[in-house]
């Protein structure tokens, strides 16, 4: 009779816990997390949708601006939760609490650099994002209090990805959902009732950064959970060098869909104006909150993969991998038959302006019809990212939105106009794809021989 592992036993748990049945325990809460987050990043793009097309493009411009912030996190994030995580199925528990704390360090000093910079030359920031006259002053006010609040985004960052490589995806859960419903409930209340309009939203958006990120503190102190101390930093070049590996991947991934934004906003509005960039962001935002419930699932996976990778159980590593890419791909087939049947509907949810809805429809149908693709992309991406390959990793992760995006942003524009704006992120996507492919191979391929 065999005994089944209990969570009290953390390697025992993710070592002999099957695959699918483990899979699933993480990556609920974690789903759960990523679709609460994809609700209020798309809270704001609501509630400001009911202000003006200004003020709707102004939110959609500085989106790329909180995707540098959250880029700059998953860095530290993932890239020491990653080896934290290799570390603890290694059996190495001291070197693991050092790592934690030298990258929840690394995004504090951060974040309070980007923040002061970016108040600094707010102006010359906000026009390089595309700012116009007309949306100028929503967008400066909007951006300077993000970014006063890019501290506690990155911190909450760290803590939630720490967590989740660590096996307590569900403290991770608490705390962002803690965040998200801060957000949501104070939108409202601060843009109409107290009348505060863009800046309104803003406040909104940093009081729930603050309140996750002091909830998941508090979380990373229960159970098992390395305790950050901060008599263990160590800011040395291999600790650093060891969470840039890891982290790489996602500071790349995400700092290219920040500069694809940026191009993405310029373009739409030459093509499009004030309409172009809301109708764009909108469809950003809808995209987002589509991929994050593929996110989460793939999160789930990503302390399966790593600590498995660390105890040398690549058989799990890669049935967990295949798991993954089956049910990912059938979830985002069913959500792109949504958006293919309901474009309209679902933009005129967010800013019912006949221009915007037409940009929007456009573009979300273009993007619907190859979502069911990103699963392979994203799970590809992960896989790399979690068993240590930080090079491949950082160049799946570069591909959607850098690698093919920014030729693609540049030359189908000129070919179409507004239409090849559109359609530039759905051939990027295709082609990221492709890409993925042999990398996947390669690494499967890789685990094998180890194995042998």
């Amino acid at each position: 009779m065999s005994i089944r592992p209990q969570k009290g036993d953390r390697h025992a748990y993710l070592t002999q816990t099957p695959v699918p049945r483990l899979i699933c325990t993480l990556s609920v809460p974690t789903i759960i997390s990523m679709l609460v987050t994809g609700i209020y990043n798309a809270a704001d793009t609501y509630f400001v949708g009911r202000i003006s097309t200004q003020a709707t493009a102004a939110v959609g411009l500085v989106f790329s601006v909180m995707a540098i912030i959250q880029a700059l996190g998953f860095f530290c994030g993932q890239g020491s939760g990653n080896y934290l995580s290799r570390l603890l199925g290694a059996g190495e528990k001291q070197k693991a609490g050092e790592i934690a704390v030298t990258g929840f360090a690394m995004a504090l000093l951060l974040g309070l650099l980007l923040a002061v910079l970016g108040n600094a030359f707010v102006y010359p920031l906000a026009r390089l994002l595309g700012a116009t006259d007309s949306n100028l002053p929503d967008t400066v006010a909007y951006l300077r209090i993000i970014l006063m609040g890019a501290p506690f985004m990155m911190g909450q960052c760290v803590i939630n990805n720490q967590l989740r490589f660590q096996g307590s995806a569900f403290y991770a859960m608490i705390g962002l959902m803690c965040g998200a419903m801060i957000n949501i409930g104070l939108d409202p209340l601060l843009i109409f009732v107290f009348g505060l309009g863009v800046p309104g939203a803003a406040i909104a958006t940093i009081s729930g950064q603050f309140i996750g990120f002091t909830t998941l503190l508090i979380g990373s102190r229960r159970g098992e959970n390395i305790r950050l101390d901060l008599r263990n930093i160590r800011l040395n070049v291999s600790n650093v060098l060891q969470i840039a590996n890891g982290g790489l991947p996602s500071l790349v991934r995400q700092g290219m869909a920040a500069v694809s934004v940026v191009f993405l906003n310029r373009f739409a509005n030459l093509y499009g104006g004030d309409a172009g960039i809301a109708g764009m962001s909108i469809v950003t935002r809808t995209m987002q909150l589509l991929t994050s419930a593929l996110i989460g699932f793939g999160q789930g996976y990503q302390p399966v993969c790593s600590y498995n990778y660390g105890a040398r159980r690549f058989d799990r590593v890669r049935e967990g991998y295949f798991f993954c890419i089956r049910y990912g791909t059938i979830l985002m087939a069913l959500a792109a038959l949504i958006c293919l049947l309901f474009p309209g509907k679902i933009v005129s949810f967010f800013r019912d302006d006949p221009e915007v809805i037409a940009i929007g429809s456009q573009a979300l149908r273009w993007q619907a019809a190859v979502l069911p693709l990103m699963a392979t992309s994203i799970l590809t991406n992960m896989m790399l990212q979690a068993s240590g390959q930080g090079l491949r990793s950082s160049i799946t992760s570069s591909a959607r939105n850098g690698i093919f995006f920014l030729p693609l942003i540049l030359i189908l524009p000129r070919l179409f106009g507004l239409c090849g704006v559109v359609m530039t992120q759905a051939w990027a996507d295709v082609l990221t794809f492709l890409l993925c492919l042999p990398f996947s191979w390669f690494c499967l391929k890789r685990m094998k021989k180890m194995e042998a």
